[in-house]
């Protein structure tokens, strides 16, 4: 009654833009640990940096998962897509 004229969809599209922000920065994160872990000697990969690496590739898949069961779409990096 107090809110009519509001969309009701609103705070769910904030919602949705803020998640898949944090997609996008887990994404990013995700890429600099797995740089980092190859940057570094094959030999000399100790635990410390394997287990980040791979926390951060199951905060991404969490949150992808996430995503697909609420439908969203993101957009497309330019930088992947060259012609």
């Amino acid at each position: 009654m107090f809110f009519k004229h509001r969309n009701p969809h609103a705070v769910e599209e904030l919602g949705n833009q803020n998640l898949l922000e944090l997609i996008y920065n887990v994404k990013d994160s995700w890429d600099h640990a797995k740089e980092t872990e190859h940057a570094v000697y094959e030999g000399q990969v100790d635990n410390e940096l394997y287990s980040r690496t791979k926390l951060q590739e199951q905060k991404y898949l969490y949150l992808y998962g996430k995503a697909r069961r609420s439908h969203l779409h993101g957009y497309l990096n330019d930088s992947v897509i060259k012609q």
